[in-house]
């Protein structure tokens, strides 16, 4: 593991992620201490596959479309509201 203070870190950013991607353990100290740690992201995930969006599709919501728009439902509350 490697320690690095934020003004190295500032310089060689880009070496130090070429590090932490390759497995080195890459610490950045402030004051000599640790406050960071550079370290991989794994498994990023895939690219979405039409069964992806089959499954997608077999599960979407079915209600029915809004009977009305929300301002005109907003102005039908406010005004039920004022007759009250």
């Amino acid at each position: 593991m490697s320690e690095h203070t934020i003004s190295d870190a500032e310089r060689g950013l880009s070496d130090l992620i070429d590090r932490a991607l390759a497995g080195e353990g890459v610490v950045i100290t402030r004051a000599g201490r640790p406050a960071a740690e550079l370290k991989p992201i794994r498994g990023g995930g895939h690219p979405v596959t039409e069964a992806d969006l089959a499954w997608l599709r077999e599960r979407r919501d079915r209600r029915r479309s809004a009977e009305c728009d929300a301002g005109s439902l907003l102005s039908r509350l406010r005004d039920d509201d004022a007759e009250r």
